[in-house]
């Protein structure tokens, strides 16, 4: 359990909360925003996010931050004071400032957003409160909010909200985040965190036609889309008929239907009332008092269905809903989510959440693997062993069911994408014409891996192709190239700013370099000729890159698109591992891995020789375990697939090589390594292998201390940690491997 307050008692956040303040501390940190917005679905606790935030960011400070909270109802104001006053363990912390309750001294006020008017607000100076946080932010666009916005200046912005979406369909995070959402919770935690209603999905088969529709910077032309599906009543019937056939009572059920238009949404109520099933369609064009009598008829039972478009205020956040209608496509994983988490609130009355969702014919641009990859935190090549196992490993109570033919269609989808080749994707280049590498995944809606999936893909390659980037390639570039996808997992600051300076055109030779960075130079050096390449020197090496400007501009931009999506807080080592240049929750390959030991070097052994799981390092009297939890049936036997698992997020049980017993010496070298003053590093990676080939990296999960062990060839160890691993690696990593 970690302090949470300057003065008071503990409080432990649940491991999803963990996870969106370490990203949270990361925008701050490591990219400097100020502005940030969470996204969590109602009932996974924002305001204690935003509390253990506060906490975190007055004990930096050494006092208590001044604070202003802003909620536009007195309830939530009430409920938020006395959220923070637990998390902090202080029953006097916050004044209110709502209705006829004024504060006395100013300085951590939980305002109503109509008591901050313009005379109010003329009490304050701009920079009056250290940190200022507005919940359910999908209000910010309204005038009030807006003044208070425009008048205060904070050191820090929290915005909570269960979704981004306005309700004119635009999203806040591009007017006041540069479109950015700093942390959205990972679904899958919350749900092994039994925090939300279970859910059965239902994949059904549609045969509607979608692959004339325009398809417009990553997804469907709206008004194309809307003109197939309104009017369609042979998919309304289908739509009608899989309710009757999914739903126990459809007359009893609370059902939520999102469609692309308002005039889809009004033909879909209008065929549902034909069919008896009470249901209205509602957008932004009804009435405040209209929508507000259709969500109380909802909750009462009068009407089964609201068929809504862009309409995901607070309002349709209703507990009761036990029904969801995906009646549009998209293959955006944010709106997916926002659309389920209207139904993923826990009530005592809902046994399960059911959706329905129409499975028809795409164009081949559409990507179905966002939504299931959301849903269950498979990468693509494991999502689709888990589409043809029927997804054996989801949540307690959880279910993804899908008709063969709408089965047929995603694993297709999904094998599609695995096939992009060179060709196409040259092809597709040369449409956007656009030479940074982050502006072509950001209009094309790809991901980088998409680039270097296969042997010898990049961006320089691409590029190439497509007549953007002239003149005759340098000898040798094409297998330096071959490497950049090696540098696709480095995610800390300190790291990618060595790597870049070494990259530079005006790059300090060898020798200039401190002991630091020569260390990263090192790294570098080994990550890109993991056998020395024929270099006999470190400064050899890194001056034959001087030839190559696209391979380092390439690799400079790979590095941005790393610094861009880390979402780990680096954390330093201490003590005698202070100088190494590896930080505690960085991901790390083999080759820098034994190079920032010292294994790898001129004279010594080769990253590309080394294949154990333990790294024995007599120079600084460290072993280091390198883990992967999750082991290949096809490559491991059942005497060599060891059971290494998170006990606790700071407990680590590993089990040794089978030739290790406990009273040989590597045995007794675990055991009594804290009498002996050495040290033991785990390093830990889920898979083997990533997507694209070639291995996954592992975590430096830091430093840790034998507690106790059982057995003898192989020995089970359980090794304490020093830190708290990352919440998501405790999530997946907490359960053995069967």
């Amino acid at each position: 359990m970690r302090s949470s307050t300057l003065t008071g008692i503990g409080f432990t956040p649940f491991p999803h909360q963990k996870d969106m303040l370490e990203r949270l501390e990361v925008e701050r940190a490591v990219r400097g925003r100020r502005r940030n917005l969470l996204v969590a679905a109602t009932g996974t606790g924002k305001t204690v996010m935003a509390a253990l935030d506060y906490e975190q960011l007055s004990r930096k400070a050494r006092r208590r931050l001044r604070l202003l909270f802003v909620a536009h109802r007195r309830e939530i104001l009430e409920q938020s004071r006395d959220t923070y006053r637990r998390v902090l363990g202080d029953e006097a912390f916050g004044e209110s400032f709502h209705s006829s309750e004024r504060p006395e001294e100013w300085d951590h006020v939980f305002a109503s957003v109509q008591s901050l008017n313009s005379r109010a607000l003329e009490r304050f100076s701009p920079d009056h409160f250290d940190v200022i946080v507005i919940d359910e932010f999908h209000h910010g666009t309204s005038p009030t909010y807006r003044k208070i916005l425009d008048h205060f200046a904070p050191t820090e912005l929290l915005a909570l909200t269960a979704t981004p979406e306005r309700m004119d369909g635009k999203n806040i995070q591009d007017e006041f985040f540069e479109g950015h959402i700093t942390a959205e919770m990972r679904l899958w935690e919350a749900l092994e965190n039994e925090l939300l209603s279970p859910f059965r999905y239902f994949g059904i088969s549609d045969e509607t036609d979608l692959s004339a529709v325009e398809w417009k910077r990553g997804a469907y032309d709206s008004g194309q889309l809307s003109n197939v599906l309104t009017g369609n009543d042979a998919r309304a019937r289908l739509i009608a008929k899989a309710v009757r056939d999914k739903v126990k009572n459809p007359r009893s059920m609370r059902a939520l239907g999102f469609c692309v238009s308002v005039s889809h949404a009004r033909f879909m109520a209008e065929h549902f009332t034909r069919d008896e099933i009470a249901a209205v369609a509602l957008s932004g064009e009804n009435h405040r008092d209209e929508r507000k009598q259709a969500l109380d008829d909802l909750k009462d039972g009068k009407i089964q269905v609201i068929f809504s478009v862009d309409l995901f205020n607070e309002g349709l956040d209703i507990p009761d809903v036990d029904t969801l209608l995906l009646l549009r496509p998209t293959e955006s994983a944010t709106l997916f989510l926002q659309q389920l988490g209207r139904g993923l609130r826990r009530t005592p009355d809902k046994d399960v959440l059911t959706v329905l969702d129409f499975i028809g014919q795409h164009r081949k641009e559409f990507r179905f693997e966002n939504q299931f990859r959301a849903l269950t935190n498979l990468t693509r090549k494991r999502l689709l062993n888990g589409l043809e196992q029927g997804f054996p490993m989801l949540p307690s109570r959880c279910q993804i069911i899908l008709e063969p033919k709408a089965k047929q269609t995603i694993i297709g989808n999904i094998k599609d994408q695995l096939k992009v080749n060179a060709t196409t994707l040259v092809r597709e280049v040369s449409t956007y014409a656009e030479l940074r590498l982050a502006t072509y995944l950001e209009e094309s809606g790809r991901e980088i891996k998409e680039i270097y999936r296969g042997n010898g893909n990049s961006w320089t390659k691409l590029l190439r192709g497509a007549k953007l980037l002239t003149g005759t390639a340098p000898e040798g570039e094409l297998e330096l190239l071959k490497r950049a996808p090696s540098f696709l997992h480095v995610d800390d600051k300190e790291r990618i700013d060595a790597y870049q300076r070494i990259l530079a055109d005006d790059a300090p030779a060898y020798d200039a370099l401190s002991p630091r960075e020569q260390a990263y130079a090192r790294m570098l050096f080994f990550n890109i000729w993991d056998k020395a390449g024929g270099h006999s020197t470190y400064q050899e090496g890194l001056s034959s890159l001087r030839k190559h400007k696209p391979v380092r501009e390439e690799l400079l931009q790979v590095l941005d698109h790393c610094l861009a999506h880390a979402d780990h807080f680096p954390l330093p080592l201490k003590g005698p591992h202070s100088e190494l240049p590896l930080k505690v929750h960085s991901s790390y390959n083999r080759s820098e891995i034994l190079a920032a030991l010292g294994v790898a070097r001129f004279g010594g052994q080769m990253p590309g020789s080394f294949a154990q799981g333990v790294v024995e390092v007599k120079d600084i009297s460290t072993d280091a375990l390198l883990i992967t939890l999750e082991k290949d049936e096809k490559e491991f036997s059942p005497t060599t697939r060891y059971q290494d698992y998170a006990m606790s997020p700071t407990q680590f049980h590993w089990e040794s090589q089978n030739a290790t017993a406990e009273d040989s010496a590597t045995g007794r070298r675990y055991r009594e390594h804290a009498q002996r003053g050495s040290h033991i590093l785990l390093f830990v990676r889920r898979y083997k292998n990533t997507d694209i080939g070639g291995a996954e990296p592992w975590m430096l999960l830091g430093p840790a201390r034998y507690v106790a062990h059982e057995g003898s060839k192989p020995m089970a160890i359980t090794w304490e940690l020093e830190h708290e691993m990352p919440a998501d690696v405790w999530t997946y990593s907490s359960i053995p491997s069967s």
